[in-house]
């Protein structure tokens, strides 16, 4: 039973990004999201002449598991079941 769907607003419970919010972008599989702005990741990319994409250091988000988000609801401000 999937509980998240995109677009839902959700908040963060465990891990290093424990009570950030944001909104659930993709849903990776089965049992991951990529949530806006949550769980930002440094990659160093080399050069692509071929795609012509440049190097250096880049941002990216990766996927959290459901298990460790929650909905977010906005009259108690605190994470749902």
């Amino acid at each position: 039973m999937k509980r998240l769907k995109t677009g839902d607003e959700v908040i963060v419970t465990t891990g290093r990004n424990r009570g950030a919010r944001g909104v659930v972008t993709r849903l990776v599989g089965e049992d991951r999201v990529l949530i806006e702005n949550v769980n930002l990741v440094r990659k160093h990319r080399k050069p692509n002449p071929q795609q012509n994409l440049p190097g250096g250091i880049v941002e990216e988000e990766r996927p959290l598991h459901v298990s460790n988000v929650a909905l977010y609801n906005s009259v108690t401000e605190k994470g749902g079941r």
